[in-house]
C-alpha cells in the first residue's frame, strides 16, 4: 500500500527542502501553490513535486479542490504543510493502517517545536488534526482559520506517531503575521457561534474521545472572562510548560497575545464594526 503526498504551499522556499527530504519514500508529491512570489515553485519542481496553483480561499477549500481536480496515484492521501516533517517511523504506522483498511482516515498528533526543543508539555502534546485519509471518503469544511474533517468520528482512527511541526520556521514576524489573520478567522467564528445560539458541550469536556474534548474545552474557552490570562495559566501551570524552559515561557506568553488579540477583534465584531474592519478572512493564507 503506498501513499501520495499533498503540501499546501505559499513562500515556502526555506521550508520545502526538509519537508520533501523526509517524504523521500513517496513517488507521487503534490504541492498546491498560492502563486509563490518566491522560488517555492521552482524548488518543488526540482525536487521531483508536481506543481498545481490556486488562489487559497482558505485551507479546506484548498484541500478539497485538490482531491477533486487532481488525479492522485494512490487512494491515500498525506496533507501536509511545508514547516511539518513525517518521521520514519510515523511512515511505517501509516503503511500499516492505511493497509488495514479499518477508517476512512486518521488522526496524527504532532510535536511543535520552538528554539530547537520539543513542547512537550505547553505544546499540548498529544493533539490532534486528521491529516492521512482515503482521496475518495475524506473531505474538509473550514471551522475558524482551520480546516476540520467532514467525516462521522467513527470512521475517524488515530495515530500514534508524531510529525514535527517547526511552526516558527520563518522567524516569529511571520507567526505573528499568520495569528493575526488566524484570531480574525476565529473571532468571526466565535461571533457566528453566539449569534446563532450555539451552546457549549458540556458532555463533550467529560467525553472519553480527545479530539472532541479539546473542542469543547475550546468553545468554553471562548466565553470565559480573562481569556488571554487564563490561557498562559493553563499552559504555563496546568499543563506544566514550565517544564519546557525558556521555550516554554515564550510559547506560552505567545499563545496568551493571540487571544487578546482574538478578543480583541470580537469586541470590534460586537461593537458592529464589521468584519471588514478586521480584515477579509479570505486573505488568510497557509
Amino acid at each position: 500500500m503506498s501513499i501520495s503526498v499533498l503540501l499546501l504551499t505559499l513562500n515556502e522556499e526555506a521550508n520545502l527542502p526538509a519537508c520533501l527530504a523526509a517524504v523521500d519514500w513517496c513517488d507521487d508529491v503534490v504541492v498546491l501553490d498560492s502563486f509563490s512570489t518566491d522560488a517555492t515553485v521552482s524548488v518543488a519542481e526540482r525536487l521531483g513535486a508536481r506543481v498545481f496553483q490556486r488562489k487559497f480561499d482558505h485551507f479546506a477549500g484548498q484541500r478539497n479542490h485538490a482531491l477533486d481536480q487532481i488525479r492522485f496515484k494512490h487512494d491515500w492521501v498525506l496533507h501536509l504543510d511545508a514547516d511539518e516533517v513525517v518521521t520514519s517511523a510515523l511512515y511505517a504506522e501509516m503503511l500499516r493502517v492505511t493497509g488495514e483498511g479499518r477508517f476512512d482516515a486518521f488522526r496524527i498528533p504532532s510535536k511543535t517545536m520552538l528554539f530547537g526543543r520539543w513542547l512537550r508539555y505547553s505544546g499540548m502534546y498529544p493533539s490532534y488534526q486528521v491529516r492521512l485519509g482515503h482521496r475518495e471518503r475524506l473531505r474538509f469544511k473550514q471551522v475558524g482559520h482551520g480546516q476540520r474533517e467532514d467525516l462521522p468520528a467513527e470512521r475517524v482512527g488515530t495515530l500514534i506517531e508524531p510529525y514535527l511541526h517547526y511552526s516558527f520556521s520563518k522567524g516569529l514576524t511571520e507567526w505573528f503575521e499568520k495569528h493575526n489573520r488566524y484570531a480574525t478567522d476565529e473571532a468571526r467564528e466565535t461571533a457566528k457561534a453566539i449569534a446563532e445560539g450555539h451552546g457549549i458541550d458540556w458532555l463533550g469536556l467529560l467525553a472519553g474521545e480527545r479530539t472532541r474534548r479539546r473542542r469543547a474545552l475550546k468553545g468554553l474557552s471562548f466565553r470565559l472572562p480573562f481569556r488571554p490570562t487564563l490561557r498562559f495559566l493553563y499552559m504555563y501551570l496546568l499543563r506544566r510548560g514550565f517544564l519546557d524552559g525558556r521555550a516554554g515561557f515564550a510559547y506560552c506568553r505567545l499563545l496568551s497575545v493571540y487571544e487578546s488579540l482574538i478578543v480583541l477583534k470580537l469586541h470590534e465584531l460586537r461593537i458592529g464594526q464589521g468584519p471588514e474592519s478586521v480584515g477579509n478572512a479570505s486573505t488568510g493564507r497557509p
